[in-house]
């Protein structure tokens, strides 16, 4: 199919510096530069954590240059293909739609990243979404938060049918990372893990994959808004409050059903924990019984403070966890299309960024998402 006729220009959100407001200006239309860029028409583009953490001046060693399109997580419908199509963007057609997570934009296919095939994680010789040399849509290159995104086809998923680009949107950094975490977990059904974090982006569509992947599930917030939207999704996880629920209690508690004598047996098999504040990851170590594993999202610019009694008495297992291989990104797709796993969103035009921003800060849970048909 021949490729659209587009205009030359497209309207885009644009940080011109830290800290300070995104500006709406026309950008030209962004070139192709490999036998593997697709140019796609963005549907829809989700606001991340990251993304205030960028804004912030915070992303350092790798912060981006002015002006800088943000947005690491969007999805849209590819409107021109390369004249040479590789032989990954050959399996793309004009009016695919597709989730493009930011990771691995033109990864090097050298590096021992790119040709190690060994681990889990990995896709196939040559690319790698842990590569170091690749760029990231969104942070070290221009993202979604623009009417058209050049993207990488073996960065990228077809969206299933029953997945619109909205809904997509929220899984192609959220739903990616913690789908990716619980694996890392490598727990099965009857097992029981914590969310820490449980409302925010990531914690809420953890609540929904973990209980459909049958884990006995704990959810923890510490503000009320997440704590009340952790508690509207209808899954079977026990959701408590940080702030006032004691973790040796839980522990107890866990331990009496488990049918568990042995104080050190009782707990969680593992903890995945999502905000940045040393409360949480404490409250999360104080849950696992020994021989647990805590899966570290969160990179708080000062670290965590670990207890070496922890690891060396308790055998704790501390494990970092980043978002997932594309093969992970297909899997997490049809799991979520299958047992309709969707984030709680609130849509705004994208003349409208600055105002979501300021709804991000108020912290009430769930996913702010850019929906360019409005």
């Amino acid at each position: 199919m021949a490729n659209l006729t587009l205009a030359s220009e497209m309207k885009a959100q644009v940080l011109e510096a830290f800290n300070k407001p995104y500006v709406l200006k026309n950008l030209p239309l962004p070139e192709p530069t490999t036998d593997d860029d697709l140019l796609i028409r963005v549907g829809a583009a989700s606001y991340c954590h990251t993304d205030a953490v960028l804004c912030a001046g915070q992303m350092r060693p790798d912060p981006p240059s002015f002006p800088h399109v943000g947005c690491h997580e969007f999805a849209g419908t590819i409107v021109s293909l390369p004249a040479s199509p590789s032989t990954t963007a050959k399996q793309y057609r004009i009016g695919d739609e597709v989730g493009v997570p930011g990771r691995a934009f033109h990864p090097c296919g050298a590096c021992f990243e790119c040709l190690d095939t060994s681990r889990d994680e990995s896709d196939y010789k040559g690319y790698s979404v842990f590569c170091p040399n690749a760029q990231n849509s969104g942070i070290s290159r221009h993202g979604g938060f623009s009417e058209y995104a050049l993207v990488d086809a073996r960065q990228i998923a077809l969206l299933p049918d029953t997945i619109s680009a909205v809904d997509a949107a929220p899984l192609m950094c959220a739903g990616l990372t913690i789908f990716g975490a619980l694996k890392r977990c490598n727990l099965s059904g009857e097992q029981r893990v914590g969310i820490i974090g449980a409302g925010g982006g990531l914690g809420h569509l953890g609540l929904q994959f973990a209980d459909a992947m049958g884990l006995k599930t704990l959810g923890a917030d510490a503000a009320d808004g997440p704590l009340r939207l952790a508690k509207s999704l209808g899954t079977r996880a026990d959701i408590v409050d940080a702030r006032t629920a004691d973790a040796g209690t839980i522990v107890k508690t866990y331990g009496h059903e488990d049918r568990i004598l042995e104080p050190g047996d009782m707990g969680l098999d593992a903890v995945i924990i999502l905000p940045e504040g040393q409360a949480g990851f404490d409250f999360g170590m104080k849950l696992l019984r020994n021989h647990g594993t805590c899966v570290v999202v969160s990179f708080p610019e000062k670290g965590f403070n670990v207890s070496a009694r922890d690891i060396v008495f308790r055998d704790i297992k501390l494990v970092g966890s980043l978002v997932g291989s594309n093969a992970t990104l297909k899997e997490m797709l049809q799991f979520a299309a299958q047992h309709n796993i969707k984030a709680v969103t609130k849509a705004f035009p994208l003349h409208q960024l600055n105002a979501l921003v300021e709804e991000y800060h108020k912290a009430s849970g769930g996913k702010l998402v850019i929906d360019m048909s409005l």
